[in-house]
């Protein structure tokens, strides 16, 4: 768990630990601390307990939507409108006109400070993946028939792209979903895999095949899930994030009415990755504070622990390898936290275009991140890191995190190649719009 005592080198981000910062305010501040209190109070003490436990007890998602601590996994702007009509006019005090990014990142890392994606992981898919889409590209009637449900929590949804034969190649999607002969249905067939809490969501926002092949033949529809004909769902085993519900799901014949179609039919691959950047955005910043959690956590143990005479702190070479670690995670905080703010002064639309391949380069490079700091924390706890109980368990479960940091949301080479076409991409669009008109001597 992270750290009580603040005062542990590399415990907290430098603008909780007295440094000035330009990015936040009074009012990130105070939602700062409402916000930490909540997580302290319902998630931190019991999160150790239900990883190994492998699941969330159901009162935690209810108490979550009680307070509206689901709505902070959206993207910035909030639905203003929607939530007032729903009766949610602030989030622990915050009001929702108040909220940007900087608040949402803010809620990424307090739900972090566990050091475990797990129990934070089984409250956010829904609001952070699953939901977007719907309100971006959903129809009035489509918003009508499925918000009032899914916004306050009282159903829940999940994102389903993911395939055996299809993970971050996401236009090799093969569910299909044909329309019935009367037309009034989509008839579903195929199999989705490593669906975060898709053994708990009544609905998923699923990636199907309604055309040819590639990403032209791809929609998304809202697909009943938990109860529901044709739809068997099973917990698969991971590494990591244990508890928060990965799961498989097989869809045999799954009649789901033409009306939970999201936008128009073909545009799938499109609404699949303009939220992307979000999902990546998460990741990025809940995984640079599970670095923190694991790093803070070795130094408390080496400045105690005593090896050949003296504590393992007046070692030289370990030293060196918190210095080390510690560098890669202070410029990853720097860095994800420049990210959260230009968020709030650009445009989705720009930020898309601007940031979407840097975002997936600073997911990429939070995994490396992670994989540096968990490492050392092993390696700092010596036996005790290597045990699943005990004073070293939380370097141990860290560790075993890593995989679930650099795979999911696009994996770790996936993103750098994305990264580098998407820079030369933009280079090329910015290079030809200077470019003189052919036959013009005008200068």
């Amino acid at each position: 768990m992270s750290s009580t005592d603040n005062q542990v080198p590399f415990s907290e981000p430098p603008w909780l630990a007295g440094f000035p910062s330009p990015y936040y305010k009074e009012t990130h501040r105070r939602w700062q601390k409402a916000c930490r209190a909540f997580v302290e109070e319902h998630l931190l003490p019991h999160a150790m307990d239900w990883e190994r436990e492998e699941t969330v007890p159901d009162h935690l998602f209810q108490t979550f939507a009680k307070h509206n601590m689901l709505i902070p996994n959206m993207s910035s702007p909030l639905p203003i409108d929607w939530l007032k009509r729903l009766g949610i006019n602030d989030i622990l005090g915050t009001p929702i006109e108040e909220w940007d990014y900087i608040h949402t990142g803010i809620y990424w890392d307090e739900m972090s400070r566990t050091g475990l994606a797990g129990p934070g992981g089984s409250m956010t898919a829904g609001h952070t993946f699953g939901i977007p889409p719907l309100i971006k590209f959903g129809s009035k009637a489509l918003h009508e028939k499925f918000l009032p449900e899914l916004l306050p929590g009282k159903k829940r949804t999940c994102i389903a792209i993911t395939e055996p034969g299809a993970g971050s190649d996401v236009a090799n999607i093969a569910t299909t979903a044909v329309k019935s002969p009367d037309g009034k249905h989509y008839i579903i067939n195929g199999e989705k895999k490593w669906i975060t809490n898709g053994f708990w969501s009544d609905y998923a926002t699923m990636a199907v095949r309604t055309g040819g092949p590639g990403a032209g033949g791809l929609s998304v529809i809202v697909c009943p899930l938990k109860g529901y004909p044709g739809v068997t769902m099973r917990r698969l085993k991971v590494a990591g994030q244990i508890s928060a519900g990965t799961t498989y799901i097989e869809l045999d014949d799954v009649k789901v009415p033409v009306e939970n179609l999201v936008g128009e039919e073909g545009m799938g691959m499109r609404y699949i990755m303009t939220n992307f950047n979000h999902e990546r955005l998460s990741i990025a910043v809940g995984v640079t504070r599970t670095a923190r959690v694991a790093l803070s956590a070795a130094f408390a143990y080496v400045m105690k622990r005593e090896a050949f005479g003296k504590t393992l702190i007046e070692q030289p070479v370990v030293r060196h390898r918190l210095a080390k670690a510690g560098a890669e995670l202070e410029t990853l905080q720097a860095w994800v936290e420049q990210f959260v703010y230009q968020m709030t002064q650009l445009s989705k639309e720009e930020a898309d275009a601007k940031l979407g391949g840097l975002t997936a380069l600073a997911k990429a490079k939070a995994g490396m991140v992670l994989n540096e700091c968990a490492q050392t924390a092993v390696l700092l706890f010596g036996g005790n890191g290597y045990t699943r109980t005990g004073q070293g368990e939380i370097a141990e479960r860290i560790y075993r995190e890593v995989p679930g940091a650099r795979i999911p949301g696009g994996s770790e080479d996936v993103m750098l190649d994305l990264a580098v076409r998407q820079l030369v991409k933009n280079y090329k669009n910015a290079t030809k719009a200077m470019e003189r008109p052919r036959g013009s001597s005008k200068l």
